[in-house]
């Protein structure tokens, strides 16, 4: 399917005219809560419908232009990496022609063998096949996938984009602090979040708005072109 073939997207997943009423009307509230100037604002707004919580757009971090260089990536039907299965469920299939992939069920010889977490074996193997180089890289639950990632990245590897909100606490927080440390290094955009909280849900709806802005840009409505968050 070519892009010009994909499905019009729907917002947070709504297709009838009485779910449309409800998403928009609940999109109308958050913006009470959040400026709606800029790209980014748009991430922090969908990361708050995604929390209920009006204070995550306050954790939000960005590294270069995430949004736009996302939005193009997805223009370009570039493929969608996520760690696990939970993140690539949330994923809409609407609005794009993005093959979808999840990393985890690859790599078990690599983990058995090393002791390592399935997770991180499942990034590093999908990157010895070249699945992350120019890829939307989505890491939703797993520290040890992102840890991976940020390896792959610092080894060479340039994904379009990196979303990571790994969720908990033991090396969530530190694993998205590596990430933004080498994407700062590399010149990979990517979203981040500080804090113990995150997880698959915010992963996949930051996912979304990628794909949501390339709609708005397929449109006419938004413009790629300049480089401002």
């Amino acid at each position: 399917m070519t892009t010009e073939d994909a499905e019009p997207y729907a917002d947070l997943g709504a297709t009838t005219e009485s779910a449309m009423e409800i998403a928009e009307t609940s999109m109308d509230r958050v913006r009470e809560f959040v400026p709606d100037e800029t790209l980014a604002d748009r991430m922090r707004q969908k990361a708050v419908h995604a929390t209920g919580d009006p204070e995550f757009q306050h954790l939000l971090r960005f590294t270069g232009n995430p949004v736009r260089a996302g939005a193009r990536a997805v223009l370009d039907g570039q493929s969608i990496v996520t760690d696990i299965t939970m993140a690539k469920a949330g994923i809409t299939g609407r609005g794009h022609s993005c093959p979808v992939h999840k990393a985890i069920g690859n790599g078990s010889e690599l983990a058995e063998r090393t002791g390592m977490t399935r997770t991180a074996a499942s990034v590093l193997e999908l990157d010895r096949q070249g699945i992350y180089e120019g890829a939307i890289a989505v890491v939703g639950n797993a520290p040890t996938a992102a840890l991976a990632l940020a390896d792959c990245i610092e080894n060479g590897t340039r994904p379009a984009v990196v979303i990571a909100t790994p969720v908990g606490f033991v090396k969530a927080e530190t694993s998205r602090e590596r990430i933004r440390t080498v994407t700062a290094e590399h010149n990979v955009p990517a979203v981040t979040n500080v804090g113990r909280r995150g997880g698959s849900g915010l992963a996949a709806a930051l996912t979304n708005e990628l794909i949501h802005v390339a709609s708005d840009a397929r449109d006419d409505a938004v413009d790629l072109t300049p480089e401002e968050p």
